[in-house]
């Protein structure tokens, strides 16, 4: 989480939900970029159909004419502890540094027909993508610019949902 906390990211909740190839989030820092569609559940397992299925095929498409790694973040409402999980949308090449991610976050999984849908037990634990994205990191903290945003402490041994930190921030 420190590592997160010195090199923070820059979240914009995209306008109207469901636009086009952005999803509902677009996370940046000069290292790495990626839209994020969200989604929530008390079912372990979505289907994704109708209105799901052509905001996934606009994220294919985005990924594919822009080199970025669109993930979905996914919530199992009730799950005590961390609750979300990160999967990566299928496309041909990621470009720049997030080469080195792709195998480490898990693809959409696919039904019976090819189809994908969200499974919760097959997801990255969203800790262990915030660990991933710090190991990966090439962007160092600049010395001397005090944050624009105070730093929540964190006390030792807790785990911050750091998502709901996220949406928390307010952009100044």
């Amino acid at each position: 989480m420190r590592s997160i906390l010195e090199a923070p990211f820059l979240v914009v909740r995209a306008p109207g939900s469901g636009t086009e190839g952005t999803g509902d989030l677009l996370v940046l820092r000069g290292d790495a970029a990626f839209p994020i569609e969200v989604k929530c559940s008390k079912d372990p397992k979505l289907y994704l159909s109708g209105r799901t299925l052509d905001q996934h095929d606009a994220l294919v498409a985005t990924g594919e004419r822009t080199g970025l790694m669109p993930l979905y973040a996914y919530r199992l409402k009730g799950t005590r502890g961390d609750s979300w999980r990160i999967f990566r949308v299928e496309t041909s090449h990621v470009s720049g540094h997030m080469e080195r991610l792709v195998a480490h976050v898990p693809l959409l999984p696919l039904t019976s027909r090819g189809r994908p849908h969200l499974d919760w037990d097959q997801g990255l634990p969203l800790n262990r993508f915030v660990h991933l994205l710090s190991t990966f990191a090439t962007r160092k903290p600049s010395l001397g610019v005090p944050s624009a945003l105070p730093l929540a402490a964190a006390e030792p041994g807790t785990t911050m949902d750091v998502v709901a930190s996220l949406m928390r921030a307010r952009t100044i």
